[in-house]
């Protein structure tokens, strides 16, 4: 049964404001974010309750850090819960892309910016590795000898979900529930499975593309962004090539240097890295077209996420649920950590990436005050000099 709330919604509204507002390093740092504060530092929501959300924000399509968010809105305060922590966790980082969006349409393209992500890729790296360890010996054990193999299907699960993801390049959903699945039969396996055989049941915002849209794009725009929320599961890094394929390939909206620049805008700025869907419908359509962008991919995370969620909540006291839960869970931080090592292949690719992305993970565990936002500014700033500059 759920406790009552140690907070209010409006706090949790201004947290989510404010994560969106300053949490860099896409979904894998922004739920070790979560999990930090919301369960380590101000005790609002249990352990349990998170590992509940996060096992089932991976399970359901969509934006993993926007899932996690909509379902920790909901633990508490329901519907109304889910939908203020879901809408404040995206705003901050929908208006920086609008804006970024109408930057580029005004100047004519910010070359300047992929010069900013040599540097901020390599922090960012940085930052989500050490947020996965965390995640890992938080949900899983402490590394040593005696937690490992007391603990061993669990890290054999993380171990596979990671080996998986960086050969597919994907998260697979089919590992996940497998992980889960096969930790609930041998630790905690259901009444029916040992009873029976029974089966499973203006001018210048003319000017600069703000209204600028055609007939009919606005419908194409909203079916393909509502595809790319409703079908493609795991973090952002999961819809990215879902996105090149329609945006560039398909539809023709945007030529290769313009969606490299859409993902590079997701990338420096907080907030979940699906975000760059609001950058590309502006590009396309104007502020309408980055509206129905951002609101057709967060619809599906949004309902695949409360509709469940009240059922999810109560079995999941359950001994053979919990034990589905905890296999779930360890799948699914070896998956992140697949997609750390996927990023790491795409930004850490010279000796100064490297370097920066050393010196991230070094940071944070040895200078606790300096935190992730000033890490990505200097890292931006050192990027910018040395492709501007050195290269």
């Amino acid at each position: 049964m759920t406790s009552s709330p140690v907070y209010t919604l409006r706090q949790l509204c201004f947290y989510f404001l404010k994560l969106g507002t300053v949490g860099f390093g896409g979904p894998v740092a922004l739920v070790g974010y979560m999990h930090r504060d919301l369960v380590e530092q101000r005790g609002w929501m249990t352990e349990n309750e998170y590992k509940e959300g996060l096992a089932l924000a991976q399970l359901a399509p969509g934006p993993l850090a926007a899932q996690l968010s909509i379902y920790l809105g909901f633990v508490h305060y329901r519907y109304r819960g889910a939908a203020i922590a879901g809408v404040a966790f995206v705003l901050p980082s929908f208006l920086m892309v609008v804006l970024l969006g109408m930057a580029y349409r005004l100047f004519g393209g910010m070359p300047w910016m992929r010069a900013v992500f040599y540097g901020v890729g390599a922090a960012v790296t940085g930052i989500i590795a050490v947020s996965c360890y965390k995640l890992a010996i938080k949900s899983i054990s402490k590394p040593g000898l005696a937690p490992i193999r007391q603990h061993w299907m669990l890290w054999i699960a993380y171990l596979a979900g990671a080996i998986i993801t960086v050969i597919t390049r994907t998260e697979p959903l089919w590992w996940l529930v497998g992980a889960g699945l096969i930790y609930m039969f041998v630790k905690a396996p259901p009444k029916w499975l040992r009873t029976t055989g029974s089966s499973f049941p203006s001018l210048f915002l003319l000017g600069i593309g703000f209204w600028d849209t055609k007939p009919g794009v606005l419908e194409k725009i909203g079916w393909f962004f509502f595809k790319a929320g409703a079908f493609v599961f795991g973090s952002g890094l999961a819809i990215v090539p879902f996105l090149h394929g329609g945006v560039v390939e398909g539809y023709h909206w945007l030529s290769e240097t313009e969606f490299l620049d859409a993902v590079a805008v997701a990338m420096i700025t907080p907030g979940p890295v699906v975000i760059t869907v609001g950058f590309i419908g502006y590009l396309v359509a104007g502020f309408p077209g980055a509206a129905v962008a951002s609101l057709a991919t967060f619809l599906p995370c949004y309902l695949f996420t409360v509709i469940p969620a009240p059922h999810f909540k109560r079995i999941a006291g359950n001994a053979s649920i919990k034990a589905f839960v905890d296999g779930i869970t360890a799948a699914v931080i070896g998956s992140l950590t697949g997609a750390v090592v996927i990023m790491a292949l795409r930004s850490v690719y010279d000796w100064p990436t490297g370097l920066l992305a050393i010196a991230s993970c070094l940071v944070l565990i040895y200078v606790k005050k300096l935190k992730e936002p000033f890490i990505i500014l200097i890292a931006a700033t050192i990027g910018l000099v040395l492709k501007m500059i050195v290269y």
